[in-house]
Parts: C-alpha cells; sequence; structure tokens
C-alpha cells in the first residue's frame, strides 16, 4: 500500500509520453476515481532532434498541466521502446543475489550499449524445460542511464518531480491487472497489446505476473504512411482521414474512402497480425499447457473494426480494452485505450 501523510488525498501523476502526444492522469488517494487527464499533441517532427524533442515534451506537459486540476507536482514517468531494451531469456536456476548476478552478466552481452552505461531490472517468469535441464525464464529490461537522465531533467524542466520512473510494459499490465482480479482471472492467460503512434508493446501475462514482453514495430506512424503513398497524399491529411473514419461509427462511414483506407492498411495489419502471431507461438512453446484466454488491445490505434480483424487471424478471443471502465470520472474525450499506460504510471506504488 502506498504510505500517504494523513492530508495527502491524491495519488502522483502518471505522464505517458508518446511519439504523438504526451498524456497525463491522476487518481485520487483510494484510487476510486479519476481526479484529471489530459492529453497534449507535441508538433510534428518534435521528435526529429533529441534535445528539441525534450524541449517540446517539457513545454507540452506544462501546458497540458495549465487550467487543469491536477493536484501536487509529484510524477511518475516512463522508458517506452525508444529508451528500453527488452528481451525474454533463460538462465540456470537459481534466487535472490546470485540470479541478479546471472542475469547481469547475460546482459553484458546482449545490451546494444556499454555494460557500465546499462540499468538492468528483470522480471520472473517460470520455470522452463529446454532439453533435459530445467531453466529459469527471465525478461531482461534495460536503460542506458543518461536516458534515466533525459526523463528527470524533462519532469524538472515542466515544473513536476519525478518520484519514479516505471517501464511502459509494467504500467500496461499493471493498468490492465486491477479490472482481472478474481480468483479465476489469476489463473488465465492473457495477452495486452497496446498499439501506439510508433510501434506496438506486448505483453503476455498471468494474473499480474509477466511471462513476455516484446515491442513490434508497427503503429499508427507506419498505418498514415501507407495511406499516405496508395492515395498520393501528405502524410498530415492521410492521418487525418484515417482518424475521422476510424472514429465514425461503421454505418456513417463513406464506403469508398473505408475501402481505399483498407486496402492501403492491409500489409501493415497483416505485418502485425504476423509478429502477434509470433510471439504467441515463442509463448505457447515456451510455457507448455498454459494457453492464452484473451487478447486485449488498447492504445490510441485500436479500435473494434481493428479487434474484429485481428480474432479472425489470431484465433483468440480478442476484445477492446478500456483501461478506466472499473473508475468514477467525467467524460474523456477520444478513444478510452489510449489512457492505459498513463492510468498503469498513476496507479504504480510510490513512497
Amino acid at each position: 500500500m502506498v504510505r500517504w501523510s494523513g492530508k495527502r488525498r491524491f495519488g502522483p501523476i502518471g505522464v505517458d509520453i508518446g511519439g504523438r502526444s504526451v498524456k497525463l492522469l491522476q487518481f485520487n488517494t483510494d484510487r476510486s476515481r479519476v481526479c484529471e487527464a489530459v492529453r497534449w499533441d507535441l508538433p510534428p517532427g518534435a521528435s526529429d532532434d533529441p534535445e528539441q524533442h525534450n524541449q517540446h515534451v517539457a513545454e507540452a506537459i506544462q501546458q497540458a498541466c495549465q487550467q487543469r486540476n491536477f493536484h501536487g507536482r509529484e510524477a511518475v514517468f516512463c522508458l517506452n521502446a525508444q529508451t528500453l531494451f527488452v528481451q525474454n531469456i533463460r538462465v540456470p536456476q537459481a534466487a535472490g543475489a546470485e540470479l541478479r548476478r546471472i542475469v547481469c552478466a547475460e546482459a553484458a552481452g546482449r545490451v546494444p550499449f556499454p555494460g557500465e552505461e546499462a540499468e538492468v531490472r528483470y522480471f520472473e517468469a517460470d520455470n522452463v524445460r529446454q532439453g533435459d535441464v530445467v531453466r529459469r525464464e527471465v525478461i531482461l529490461l534495460a536503460c542506458r542511464r543518461p536516458a534515466l537522465g533525459q526523463i528527470i531533467a524533462v519532469a524538472e524542466s515542466a515544473g513536476l518531480l519525478p518520484v519514479a520512473v516505471d517501464v511502459e510494459p509494467a504500467a500496461l499490465l499493471r493498468c490492465y491487472a486491477r479490472q482481472f482480479r478474481r480468483d479465476e482471472d489469476q489463473q488465465q492467460r492473457s495477452m495486452f497489446v497496446n498499439l501506439g503512434a510508433s510501434n506496438s508493446v506486448v505483453v503476455i501475462a498471468r494474473g499480474a505476473d509477466a511471462m513476455f514482453i516484446k515491442y513490434v514495430g508497427t503503429g499508427g506512424r507506419q498505418l498514415d504512411e501507407a495511406v499516405a503513398g496508395h492515395l498520393k497524399m501528405k502524410l498530415a491529411d492521410a492521418a487525418a482521414l484515417r482518424r475521422h473514419n476510424g472514429d465514425r461509427r461503421a454505418d456513417q462511414r463513406d464506403p469508398e474512402i473505408a475501402q481505399s483506407i483498407a486496402e492501403s492498411v492491409r500489409p501493415i495489419l497483416a505485418r502485425l497480425a504476423n509478429a502477434l502471431s509470433m510471439c504467441i507461438r515463442y509463448y505457447s512453446v515456451t510455457f507448455r499447457g498454459q494457453p492464452l484466454t484473451r487478447v486485449v488491445l488498447s492504445g490510441g490505434e485500436a479500435n473494434q473494426t481493428l479487434v474484429d480483424w485481428l480474432s479472425a487471424r489470431l484465433n483468440v478471443n480478442c476484445e477492446l480494452g478500456d483501461p478506466l471502465r472499473s473508475y468514477e470520472k467525467d467524460s474523456l474525450p477520444g478513444r478510452a485505450g489510449q489512457w492505459d499506460v498513463a492510468a498503469g504510471l498513476a496507479l504504480r506504488d510510490v513512497n
């Protein structure tokens, strides 16, 4: 449990920095109500130059907080695909300090940056059989220490106090683990897929425990580029067309436009379905006898049309995620699934 002081009535602000926007969300102390949530779009091309990107992010956070009902300055930020290395690995069985020593030694030969710059963490998944030997499956996570420094600098420039830096997959899982808390849910295996602006993060979990994590290089930007190329449009116009069409009810969409968009994005969605199938295959081969129960799609790019399309191709029950469905809240603009990571960050325990 979080140890709040007697006068404290609000949790930390969860700050989700995406490829196109920043999203901020805050709960009350007992996490029963969303006190405030806001999305602020980043200017086009803000991510091309790292220093300029950080400046734009800090300014966006400041603007998002203005004339809003956020309480306090404490915030939880996160590492995402641009700063995080993730890989499932198998190591000899061990526990405690010995397991950490083994994982760190294994990480030294895998992370794509100097070991002395690496900040290493890991999740324990389960014991798995490899031939005649039982080994420990762990999820290795690493980032460069300067990346943490940049996040802290952005937070301070935006006027916030970073009380924790989490990882995006953990925030995603934490958000939905609170929805699936029945005893039967804790025994089920679920795959959570956040479809973001530049990529998608996949988390397969047993209850609240991660068993597999992977980033997939398919997101809204690739879909927009496909539409722009197919219809000979500017990228910004293609993004607006795809978003406007996707957010309308099926009976209100222009059939010709919908068909053109569908033809444009079909190869990208096929690539996504293939990547998700490979994730499911890895999981099924590694953790035999533990079939997936559901696939939950969320993120700013998730919609019911895509849920139905993937359900038919993955042969697994797919559903559209609503990360805030169990909380009291005022009406929030845009797709419900876009708040999953911000909510998971705001739910993190901090001292």
